[in-house]
């Protein structure tokens, strides 16, 4: 039986595979030499294989904006064959709220300013079924990172998404919610936790300002923030003590409260919050990821939660088990600005797999 299951996981996963290598190849058989040039890189390069960023920064790669249209979609088909529907409907309004931020700035940013087509592709190696290869999609706001080795998908992440706004009013009688479900879920949860519970669960009194691990290419024992000078700035403005700074440090030992002491419906509501990370992600790739979550042997997750509890506060919570650790924060902007990303603490940007194909095949 569990050959069967590994020969069900390849072949899932080398479907995807084969999706991207097609679109890939196509959008670079679209390219003109210097623009080919702009897009590809050595999978060797690796400072510029593991740089990822969420601000809207200067960037490798070649961007929307210097493509003609039909170059954009050869894009959008490669960046749509890592995403399933849902998560791709999820990046083009991230991708949109450039220009609605834009305004709520009064067009202020120096050019370019907020621009929706300053997404960038990078590919590095060549698609191919039998070396490796990888390929990035990144803008303000979204970070998607593919590893594929072998003809299999070995690394989906990091992979992400973040909203500014995370709300905004459509009309007089909606509000456009991009990542609604990944706020309401987890404060769902911690409303359904009782005195005892949210004790555990609750690891600071104030959230921090962004997400922990921030954009570094790995996940790092002891991180927090971009480094000491802005741990101490934000601990003196949040009047935090320090073991509550040391609660909300990256560690391996996972804080917060163990899913083992949720009842069944906590345990759904969890295991649907992490659904909302993986399902953004092509469907049979997300049913096999959250099959590895759900496994036993991957241990118990863990959810942590720091600041208020009421919509418009700010707020962070970090959900880590196994291979999967996943962090939110909505403190920016009056907390109407989300910033969340998934990570694998063993395999981000497929180091393990990849330190273990070079090592079998050298």
């Amino acid at each position: 039986m569990a050959g069967l299951h590994n020969q069900t996981i390849g072949t899932a996963s080398r479907q995807v595979a084969q999706r991207m290598g097609e679109a890939a190849t196509n959008f670079l058989a679209a390219l003109t030499p210097e623009q080919k040039a702009k897009t590809l890189f050595g999978l060797d390069e690796e400072q510029k294989r593991t740089f990822w960023h969420y601000t809207p920064i200067p960037r490798d790669g070649l961007p929307l904006a210097e493509m003609d249209r039909r170059q954009q979609q050869l894009a959008q088909r490669l960046v749509a064959a890592g995403l399933s529907e849902g998560g791709f409907g999820i990046a083009s309004v991230i991708m949109g709220l450039e220009t609605t931020l834009d305004m709520r700035e009064q067009w202020q940013r120096p050019l370019p300013g907020r621009d929706s087509r300053l997404f960038y592709v990078r590919i590095f190696g060549v698609p191919s079924d039998q070396e490796p290869w990888g390929w990035s999609f990144e803008g303000h706001h979204i970070s998607l990172n593919y590893t594929i080795v072998k003809g299999e998908i070995v690394a989906p992440t990091p992979t992400f998404f973040g909203a500014n706004p995370a709300e905004s009013p459509l009309g007089s009688h909606a509000t456009l919610r991009p990542l609604q479900g990944i706020e309401d879920l987890a404060r769902e949860l911690m409303h359904t936790l009782d005195e005892g519970q949210r004790a555990s669960a609750l690891i600071a009194a104030a959230a921090p300002p962004d997400i922990v691990l921030t954009n570094r290419p790995y996940v790092v024992e002891g991180a927090l923030l971009s480094g000491q000078a802005a741990v101490d700035a934000w601990q003196a403005e949040a009047h935090l003590h320090d073991h509550e700074l040391e609660k909300l440090r990256h560690s391996s030992t996972p804080r917060g409260i163990s899913s083992g002491s949720l009842n069944a419906g906590q345990q759904e509501l969890l295991m649907a919050l992490v659904g909302e990370y993986i399902q953004r992600m092509p469907d049979e790739l997300a049913e096999l990821e959250m099959k590895k979550v759900q496994e036993a042997s991957a241990g118990p997750l863990h959810f942590a939660w720091a600041g208020g509890l009421e919509r418009g506060v700010g707020h962070y919570y970090r959900i880590q088990g196994g291979h999967f650790l996943a962090e939110y924060d909505n403190t920016q902007n009056d907390a109407n600005h989300i910033h969340s990303v998934w990570r694998d603490p063993r395999n981000d940007f497929g180091a393990d797999i990849l330190a273990r194909h070079y090592a079998h095949s050298h």
